[in-house]
């Protein structure tokens, strides 16, 4: 339902939920919505080159649809007329989906990916895809075929990635609603450095075109409550993803409980995450003060020892080496040569790699699998930091800038990727700086709802946060 304050702020800043419950009872139109979002947008996007395929029109015309069908009382679900965007990576019928670089085709997809299909039969009103670096291959904005993107709590910064785009929007309130991608933490990252809440889901859970194995598509927003609305439209079976989930119904209302059912869970707490780079004081520091808070609520946190290796890090990095390293192998030489420079030599980096290296590189995704599982066994969740380090510069690929470390601080993320578990990031403090810090909450394999409701929990006990963002003004 929408609050009393809801009423006060501008459109941009009203939940999903808000929308929609002003919709039915006629108090705003889609429209009004739509053009508000669209107005906000034009403010923001030449700071932080978030959006592509922006398509005023169009969202304007499924705007209307939607007003129509509110009017005879007859939306097409809890979500109709809510605006949203859209990863570049998830196929949108009739749009190119350039994956971020310039090296591809650009041919119009044929059909909606499963997401993009369940939002649309959802009613909801489409404003724009959101950037991406090349093959989302990276963990910042930088993109051979998109400007670059930043983050609107500090352009100067990276609004991480590989969800880049949908980060930055999310941010900076270009929409509700946004759907992202994660294989190694491209979801939870880019919350974290934008201060935003997002869920990597259990594998399968929501479907996803193509499938492969850790991938995953989630949902982006301010709120717990928005992201739990999503979850109802999306977890919906799709036969092309090999690896989707059979239906359950799951009570996807049921995401608020009561803080006393905090009594008791378990909770293991990982500060380090045995390789990768070390923990920013400011980072460890806002994380305790994350665990103190669920302790004092009733829960039993309890420090976890480090489970992930180097050996485990390192097999990932070069068998998704390999991986990249035959893609642009299978490319022409004038569309390989347009791949980002970093890209290409981190891929080139494999060609010498035996069979031998690249079987015992594959099998530490399994070995990752087998670790994570029971190193959380004895917990109901685990929390972490999301990421080692605040957001980073915008212009660099990686936090270390180096084709040969690409992977050093994504080493709380993957681990949950490679179990299969589904793992939230929610805002937990801020820098001296100002940059927003993420808090990851991870859960038993299946049990996304219950991350959802701890999430919840923590939301409402961490209290009042900063003011989002706004757009620079001019000439100041």
């Amino acid at each position: 339902m929408r609050t009393a304050t809801e009423h006060t702020l501008p459109l941009h800043e009203w939940s999903a939920a808000a929308l929609v419950d002003a919709y039915r009872c006629r108090a705003l139109s889609p429209v009004e919505v739509t053009r508000s979002a669209l107005h906000h947008i034009a403010q923001w996007e030449p700071h932080l080159n978030a959006s592509y395929l922006l398509h005023a029109e169009r969202a304007i015309a499924s705007a209307r649809a939607s007003e129509s069908r509110w009017l005879r009382k007859q939306p097409l679900s809890a979500l109709d007329g809510v605006p949203l965007t859209l990863k570049d990576n998830i196929a949108t019928r009739g749009d190119c989906m350039p994956l971020g670089t310039r090296a591809t085709t650009n041919a119009p997809a044929a059909a909606d990916a499963p997401p993009a299909a369940r939002l649309r039969e959802a009613g909801t009103v489409l404003l724009c895809k959101t950037t991406m670096p090349d093959y989302g291959m990276l963990s910042s904005g930088v993109s051979s075929f998109h400007p670059l993107a930043r983050n609107p709590w500090d352009v100067r910064k990276t609004p991480g990635g590989s969800s880049a785009g949908a980060a930055a929007a999310a941010a900076a309130g270009y929409a509700p609603l946004h759907v992202g991608t994660d294989i190694g933490g491209s979801l939870r990252l880019p919350a974290g450095w934008c201060g935003i809440f997002s869920l990597k889901p259990s594998l399968g859970r929501i479907p996803i075109d193509p499938p492969y194995t850790g991938r995953a598509a989630g949902p982006m927003t301010r709120t717990v409550g928005d992201a739990a609305l999503m979850m109802r439209a999306l977890c919906w079976p799709d036969a092309r993803d090999s690896m989707s989930l059979p239906f359950e119904a799951i009570d996807w209302d049921n995401w608020e409980t009561p803080l006393q059912l905090l009594d008791g869970v378990r909770i293991g707490l990982l500060l380090d995450a045995g390789c990768g780079l070390p923990v920013d004081p400011e980072v460890q520091s806002a994380v305790l003060r994350a665990a103190h808070v669920l302790e004092d609520a009733g829960a039993i946190v309890t420090p976890m020892q480090p489970f992930l290796t180097r050996t485990m890090l390192d097999g990932m990095d070069h068998a998704w080496r390999m991986r990249s390293h035959l893609d642009l192998a299978a490319l022409s030489a004038d569309q390989r040569a347009s791949v980002l420079p970093y890209i290409r030599d981190w891929a080139d980096s494999a060609a010498g790699l035996s069979g031998t290296d690249v079987f015992r590189a594959m099998s530490q995704f399994h070995a990752t699998r087998v670790a994570t599982v029971h190193a959380c066994n004895a917990f109901d969740y685990v929390i972490s930091p999301t990421a080692p380090i605040a957001a980073f510069a915008a212009e660099l690929p990686s936090p270390t800038n180096d084709p040969l470390r690409p992977l050093e601080h994504i080493a709380f993320t993957v681990p949950f990727n490679m179990s299969e578990q589904p793992a939230a990031s929610i805002n937990c403090g801020y820098t001296h700086g100002g940059l927003p810090i993420g808090l990851q909450i991870a859960g038993r394999r299946f049990d996304d709802l219950g991350v959802l409701q701890l999430s919840r929990a923590f939301e409402i006990l961490r209290g009042p946060q900063r003011p989002w963002p706004t757009p620079p003004v001019a000439g100041a």
